[in-house]
């Protein structure tokens, strides 16, 4: 692909969204909530789960009074906190660090009502001392010394909403400031970066790069190993013991399934659906709970009215909603909310020990 090309064309972001086997539906009117016929589901999964029991909270990204937001709830969806107010950003794509005291996430940068840029951010998770880490870069995660931020870097210095339009894995170190790049000078075209809880691997999705046409892929953190694990789909999250692998096998399937990362040729085996959507609903952006018994993900349609691949990062998606699941149970989940305020990317927050 030229150096220079805009991905903000609706075709480029129709081809991320096949590449995860994204499909239109014909229906004409954004769909908020699912039809009446799952509301017995619903009920029923609400009283399985016992949310209001679950000691984690969520953060996840919501658009509110024409901006992105930060929002902070507890498992159940109870207690919204606004954690950024600026009307003036729009943050984008948090991740909580492991001793639940941060969160870094994207932020664009607009001029003349236009995005120009996007850029990393941290702060303390009550949003206070929001601190710069990279210009024009994306997707970060934690390492699992809550010190180290990895992030992407971009590719372009144009604006793109595109996902994998992203060039090298940088470590940025909170306690001095100081940034490195991975070993590996060849990642490209990468998104969705998860750390292993070890600190050894990431996990990433890759499209149209590093010779894959699209892939899963287990990276090492300090070598050159690559290895495709050879499994349909796109956003992959790692459980805190390292053992479980989560992902969307499909616009439709979240799958939850057993992550050897201890070979030689790192691999995955015993795959499952833990959540299932019929059309128009969609299901992305899955993460396990601290404990590993829950997912969080983003429910919501895709509808030509509301444009290509509303499950992209900062791409406005009416009707999404965040869901919690079972990860031992198929298709028992609850809405956590319930506006349809193109609520996305959520993640767990640890207990503080």
């Amino acid at each position: 692909m030229a150096k220079g090309r805009s991905y903000a064309s609706l075709a480029t972001l129709v081809l991320v969204s096949f590449a995860c086997g994204t499909l239109w539906s014909q229906e004409k009117k954004p769909l908020a909530v699912p039809p009446a016929d799952d509301v017995q589901q619903q009920a029923e999964s609400r009283k399985a789960l016992s949310l209001e029991r679950v000691p984690y909270k969520i953060v996840y990204e919501t658009w509110q009074e024409g901006n992105w937001e930060l929002f902070l709830t507890n498992a159940d969806g109870s207690n919204p906190v606004n954690l950024t107010r600026t009307p003036e950003a729009n943050e984008l794509y948090p991740h909580v660090s492991p001793d639940a005291t941060k969160v870094c996430f994207s932020c664009d940068v607009f001029e003349k009502a236009k995005p120009v840029r996007r850029d990393v951010y941290w702060m303390n998770l009550d949003g206070s001392g929001r601190t710069l880490v990279a210009r024009n870069a994306r997707q970060a995660c934690w390492g699992p010394d809550s010190a180290t931020i990895a992030y992407l870097g971009a590719e372009f210095e144009k604006f793109t909403y595109t996902d994998y339009a992203t060039k090298g894995i940088f470590f940025f170190d909170t306690r001095t400031g100081k940034t490195t790049q991975h070993p590996n000078k060849n990642l490209h075209h990468l998104y969705n970066l998860c750390w292993s809880p070890n600190g050894k691997w990431f996990v990433a999705t890759v499209h149209a790069g590093m010779d894959f046409k699209h892939a899963i892929l287990a990276i090492q953190a300090d070598g050159q190993g690559v290895y495709n694990l050879n499994i349909p789909g796109c956003r992959p999250d790692i459980s805190p013991d390292g053992k479980r692998i989560a992902w969307g096998s499909s616009d439709f399937d979240l799958c939850v399934a057993d992550l050897h990362l201890e070979l030689p040729a790192p691999k995955v085996a015993n795959t499952r659906v833990v959540a299932h959507s019929e059309k128009p609903l969609h299901n992305y952006h899955a993460d396990f709970s601290p404990d590993g018994k829950y997912l969080t993900f983003s429910q919501g349609p895709t509808q030509k009215n509301l444009g290509a691949a509303p499950e992209i990062v900062g791409i406005r998606a009416k009707g999404w909603n965040i869901c919690v699941a079972d990860v031992e149970k198929k298709n028992c989940f609850v809405r956590i909310t319930t506006d349809g305020a193109c609520n996305k990317e959520p993640d767990w927050v640890p207990a503080r020990k």
